[in-house]
């Protein structure tokens, strides 16, 4: 099984902020959407089961986690309160 966190990269960085202050409040943007897309793929290879799949998505959590964590502290930086 390959290594479900190998080659990713931080998921809150100056390209994403970029599109992410760039888009229409509309508009939905998951910086960790990769990962997202390999747990799925992993769910349909091993037909549904998830504990096959369990590093992938830790994975996908530790993205977010990260993610929502560079953005607080993006905001703090920039004395935003939402």
């Amino acid at each position: 099984m390959a290594q479900a966190g190998s080659g990713d990269k931080e998921p809150w960085n100056e390209e994403t902020k970029k599109k992410f202050e760039g888009k229409s409040r509309s508009e939905y943007l998951d910086p960790c959407q990769e990962a997202a897309q390999r747990s799925i793929r992993c769910l349909h290879r091993n037909q549904g089961d998830r504990t096959m799949c369990s590093d992938y998505f830790e994975a996908y959590r530790d993205c977010k986690r990260q993610w929502i964590e560079r953005r607080r502290e993006q905001k703090r930086k920039e004395g935003a309160l939402f």
